[in-house]
C-alpha cells in the first residue's frame, strides 16, 4: 500500500507541472491565454492591459503597475477570438486614444506577438510598448546594471543617478541604434524575456536607422520597453498606421533570434498589415565608402522606413510597401549620397549607390568624419554612462597634431564639464594662406554650439546646428 500511494503522489507531483492545452479562457474581468508553451497570461477585458505573466509556473508581471502600451490605453473595447485553432488573438481599441493593439498567441509557443495600429499621435508625445515585470525574478537588464537605479540618488532631473561608489545609472544608458536592435531582453536565474522586432518592425517608426531610445529600467519593477516612437528626440515627424509586428517572447535564458516569422499576421485581419505579396525590395552595389566604415542604406518616405547595411558593397532591402522613397547612403552615420527610388510590389529594383563625400587636402585632422565619435576620448563609454562619471577619463586637455591620436581628443565639451581642450599644430609658411577650420557635430542639445578662438582670433558664434537629420 506504502508504494501505491507513492506512486499516486508522483503522479500527481506530474500532473502539477504539466501544461495545459493550448486556448482561450473568459472569466469576469479578463481573458486568459494558455500557450501551451509554458506561459500563460491574461489581458484585462476593460483596458486591454497585461495583468498575468506566467511562466512555467512563476509569475513574472509587475507588482506596482501592468504591462501595456505607455501607460495604458485607458477604457478599451477589448474582444477575444480562437482563429482556425491555431491562433488566438485579443484586440483592444482605445476609447480615448488614437490606438488599437494587438496581442497574438500560437499553440507551443512562450511568445506574446503584437502589433500596434496608430491614427494619430498618442500623448505624451512618445510610442512604446512597456513590459512592467518582477524585479526580483528578472533583476538584469539591458546592458547588465547601467539602469539599475536601485539604492542610487537622482542628481540630474529625475531619471539620471549617482550609486554610493559614484557610477551613474539612467534607463537612457540601455538604449541601441535601431538599425542594432532587433533583440533585447532582461532575465534572471533560468529565464529571459525578450523584445523582438523582426523584419519590417520599424517600418512605420520615425527617427531613421540611428535613433535610440529606452530599452530597459531597474527599479521598483524591471521595465522592458520597445519604443516605436520617440518623444525625447525628434528628428521627423511620426508615421501612421501599423507599428509592428514585434514580440516578447520568454526562454530559459538563451537568446532568440531575430529571425522570427511572422507571416501569419496575413491570416489574422490585423489593420494595416501589409503581406509579402504586396512588397517589393531594392538591391544594388554602395560603393566608395572606405572598407573600415559600415556603409548603411537607408530608404524613407512619410509612410515608411528602412534600412540594411551593405556586404563587402552589395545590398538588399528589406520587403518594402510599394512607393517613391528618399535613398541615402552612410558612410558609418555621416550622409555621403542621396537619390531616389521607385518600389513595385513584386519587383526587386536595381539601384547602386556612390559616395559624393568631398575629398579636399587636409592639413591635420582628428578622428573620421563618420557621424560617431567613437573613436575620440570617452567615445566607447558615452552611451553607458554620465559625463561626470568616475571611469570616464578626464574631459578638456591638449592635442599635439603628430603626437596624440584620436582617443586623446574628448568626444564632447560640456559647459559644466572640462570646459576647453587645447590644439597644437604647426604650419608650413605655404600652408599660411585661406584654411578652412571644419569641427563636426552630432546632435546639438539646449543650444549646445563649438566656440573656437586661434591664438588672438576668435571664431564668430555658428549658432546651434539645427535639428539631427533622419
Amino acid at each position: 500500500m506504502m508504494f501505491a500511494s507513492s506512486a499516486i503522489l508522483a503522479i500527481a507531483l506530474l500532473t502539477d507541472h504539466a501544461f495545459a492545452s493550448f486556448g482561450l479562457t473568459t472569466t469576469n474581468n479578463r481573458y486568459k491565454v494558455d500557450t501551451n508553451g509554458g506561459l500563460v497570461f491574461e489581458v484585462n477585458r476593460v483596458n486591454g492591459d497585461i495583468n498575468s505573466l506566467l511562466f512555467n509556473g512563476v509569475e513574472y508581471q509587475g507588482t506596482s503597475k501592468a504591462s501595456a502600451i505607455n501607460s495604458g490605453l485607458g477604457t478599451s473595447s477589448v474582444s477575444a477570438e480562437t482563429i482556425n485553432n491555431k491562433y488566438v488573438k485579443i484586440t483592444a481599441k482605445s476609447n480615448s486614444l488614437p490606438v488599437t493593439h494587438y496581442y497574438v498567441a500560437k499553440p507551443d509557443d512562450p511568445t506574446i506577438y503584437m502589433a500596434t495600429y496608430i491614427t494619430g499621435e498618442v500623448d505624451p508625445g512618445e510610442l512604446r510598448w512597456l513590459a512592467r515585470l518582477r524585479q526580483t525574478n528578472v533583476p538584469t537588464g539591458v546592458h547588465g546594471d547601467v539602469g539599475n537605479t536601485i539604492g542610487c540618488t537622482a542628481f540630474e532631473g529625475k531619471d539620471t543617478f549617482r550609486c554610493s561608489n559614484g557610477q551613474t545609472r539612467c534607463k537612457m544608458y540601455a538604449s541601441d541604434r535601431f538599425i542594432d536592435d532587433q533583440v533585447h531582453g532582461v532575465s534572471g536565474s533560468n529565464v529571459a524575456i525578450w523584445m523582438i522586432m523582426p523584419g519590417t518592425a520599424y517600418e512605420t517608426s520615425a527617427g531613421g536607422p540611428f535613433m535610440r531610445d529606452i530599452n530597459s529600467q531597474t527599479s521598483g519593477d524591471q521595465e522592458l520597453y520597445w519604443y516605436m516612437n520617440s518623444g525625447h528626440v525628434r528628428t521627423e515627424a511620426w508615421r501612421f498606421g501599423l507599428m509592428g509586428p514585434y514580440a516578447m517572447k520568454f526562454t530559459k535564458g538563451d537568446k532568440p533570434s531575430a529571425d522570427l516569422d511572422t507571416s501569419f499576421f496575413g491570416d489574422l485581419s490585423v489593420q494595416g498589415y501589409v503581406p509579402e505579396s504586396q512588397r517589393g525590395a531594392v538591391s544594388g552595389t554602395a560603393s566608395g565608402v572606405p572598407s573600415d566604415f559600415e556603409a548603411v542604406v537607408h530608404w524613407y518616405n512619410n509612410q515608411a522606413q528602412y534600412w540594411t547595411k551593405a556586404s563587402d558593397g552589395a545590398f538588399k532591402s528589406p520587403s518594402m510597401k510599394s512607393g517613391s522613397y528618399t535613398m541615402k547612403l552612410y558612410k558609418g552615420e555621416y550622409e555621403v549620397a542621396n537619390d531616389t527610388v521607385t518600389v513595385k510590389a513584386g519587383s526587386n529594383t536595381a539601384k547602386d549607390m556612390a559616395s559624393a563625400e568631398p575629398n579636399p587636402p587636409v592639413v591635420w585632422r582628428i578622428g573620421d568624419f563618420d557621424g560617431r565619435p567613437q573613436e575620440l576620448k570617452n567615445g566607447d563609454k558615452i552611451e553607458r554612462m554620465h559625463p561626470v562619471d568616475p571611469r570616464m577619463e578626464s574631459w578638456g586637455g591638449t592635442f599635439t597634431v603628430g603626437q596624440s591620436t584620436a582617443s586623446d581628443f574628448p568626444m564632447a565639451l560640456f559647459s559644466k564639464v572640462g570646459s576647453t581642450v587645447k590644439v597644437n599644430f604647426d604650419l608650413a609658411s605655404n600652408q599660411v594662406r585661406d584654411l578652412t577650420l571644419r569641427v563636426g557635430t552630432t546632435l546639438s542639445f539646449k543650444g549646445g554650439r563649438p566656440s573656437v578662438a586661434i591664438g588672438s582670433w576668435t571664431g564668430k558664434d555658428p549658432g546651434a546646428p539645427g535639428p539631427a537629420p533622419v
